[in-house]
């Protein structure tokens, strides 16, 4: 409990100090970019607030650092982060890291936590799959790539104010309840305290956006969670290995997607920014015309843009939670929620908005 509150009121504290002094540091902090496809605020803020969560995350790590047995769970995997969460916040400083160099140094870092860890891949129940991640080697290259992939994806998500950050809370929440469920309170304690400090970074962000998460705090978020899945479903055989996908089911399906339009719909590299991502859509289509016949701000309608998502991610987390043990229920969910979103999506891009989505 000590860890919990030290994680949350540090994360909490730091973000208020960075954002008392951001005339200190807004020459290099700041995200001064306002008219790219992605940007959706008005005034420069700063875009670091993964500092606060990292602090969060060390202050709650200190009274945690060695066992018997050398460096804990915890100090490993605060050490693991290290490379993703660095060359994110490089980029949220000097705005020139390219998107292959994120995606390289994040891979470092999984692959340090494949080999420290043990956090593999070796299973998805489906008879061939499984003898080839058997092969050590295997295993932790389809691992590296998924815990790239997933960190990646809230950096794919984090577009809106409290968006990436309560979607990670939520599925933070999830897998300490999965956790407590098989008597696992490592993996626990790793869910819950990463929770409590985005939830101190989470109250200065939402709704009035007075920091930005950035991609440092957006590599650190994904990739602390994909570890901490990939280690839970390895640890305990009950646990069904489609649970990984389906309580990510949001970031990931919306990364698959994004792919697929840029790629082979629009022609363009993945990784070019575009302003078509779903959560970008309900902004323009839905939220900011009915905010501006209201005569509301930009800023209220980037508010009230996250919660739609919040929404959609529980779609997927609840079954999750409800049947972590099935892989029959786990792979049907899996297949609705991917179906509901292109639905979805295709939907509001055809300018025919569901009539339930409209405040």
């Amino acid at each position: 409990m000590i860890g919990l509150l030290a994680s949350f009121f540090l994360s909490f504290i730091a973000t208020l100090l960075i954002i008392r002094f951001q005339s200190l540091h807004s020459h290099l902090s700041a995200d001064s970019d306002l008219s790219g496809p992605q940007k959706f605020h008005q005034v420069s803020v700063p875009r670091i607030g993964g500092v606060s969560i990292a602090i969060g995350i060390f202050a709650s790590t200190l009274s945690r650092l060695q066992s018997d047995d050398g460096l804990t769970t915890e100090a490993l995997l605060m050490i693991c982060a290290v490379p993703a969460f660095a060359i994110g916040l490089t980029e949220d400083l000097t705005k020139i890291v390219s998107a292959r160099t994120r995606l390289a140094f994040t891979a470092i870092a999984a692959l340090l936590a494949c080999i420290y860890l043990g956090a593999q891949i070796n299973r998805l129940d489906i008879p061939g799959v499984d003898y080839l991640l058997s092969i050590s080697l295997i295993a932790i290259i389809f691992t590296v790539f998924a815990i790239t992939g997933l960190a990646n994806a809230y950096n794919i998500i984090d577009g809106f104010n409290g968006l990436a950050s309560m979607v990670g809370a939520i599925t933070l929440m999830g897998l300490a309840y999965v956790s407590f469920a098989v008597g696992d309170s490592i993996m626990m304690y790793l869910s819950l305290v990463m929770a409590a400090s985005i939830l101190g970074f989470f109250l200065w962000n939402y709704p009035r956006g007075l920091i930005f998460l950035g991609d440092g705090g957006a590599y650190l978020i994904g990739f602390w969670i994909a570890v901490v899945t990939v280690m839970l479903v390895a640890r305990h055989e009950s646990i069904s290995p489609w649970f990984a996908l389906l309580i990510n089911a949001y970031p990931i399906v919306e990364t698959l997607f994004t792919i697929y339009r840029r790629k082979f719909r629009q022609g363009k590299s993945p990784g070019h920014p575009d302003g078509i991502h779903l959560h970008t859509l309900i902004y323009r289509r839905i939220l900011n015309p009915i905010c501006h016949a209201h005569k509301d701000d930009l800023f209220t309608a980037n508010a009230k843009t996250s919660p739609y998502l919040w929404a959609l991610t529980l779609f997927a987390i609840a079954p999750a939670l409800l049947w972590w043990d099935s892989n029959v229920i786990q792979i049907t969910f899996l297949l609705i929620f991917m179906v509901s979103y292109v639905w979805l999506y295709k939907r509001i891009v055809t300018f025919r908005t569901p009539g339930w989505m409209r405040p």
